[in-house]
């Protein structure tokens, strides 16, 4: 399980809390094969992921706290510390060079 989300919650580091307090605007990224697809609320103090694995349509939804992460993958319930989050190794990518 913690294949599947611990690479979305090292995305969500990389984008920008001002991006996240915008409109929830579909994000995807790919991790080891598979494709995901992912909207991103903020619910008071809790950010809620909520997505779907694209190929197999197993959805997710995951609720991140001050410390803790919990929500579910598919019929299965999760629930680990933001401690064992690693993020994602972006590649560099320029926009714009003068």
């Amino acid at each position: 399980m913690k294949k599947i989300i611990l690479p979305v919650l090292g995305l969500l580091a990389l984008v920008p809390s001002v991006a996240i307090a915008k409109d929830a605007a579909t994000k995807r990224f790919e991790h080891e094969g598979a494709t995901y697809s992912y909207t991103v609320k903020q619910v008071g103090d809790t950010r809620v992921i909520s997505g779907v694995e694209e190929r197999t349509g197993k959805p997710f939804t995951l609720r991140v706290g001050s410390h803790r992460v919990r929500g579910t993958v598919g019929s299965q319930q999760v629930s680990f510390t933001l401690r064992d989050v690693e993020p994602l190794k972006a590649e560099t990518t320029t926009l714009a060079s003068r």
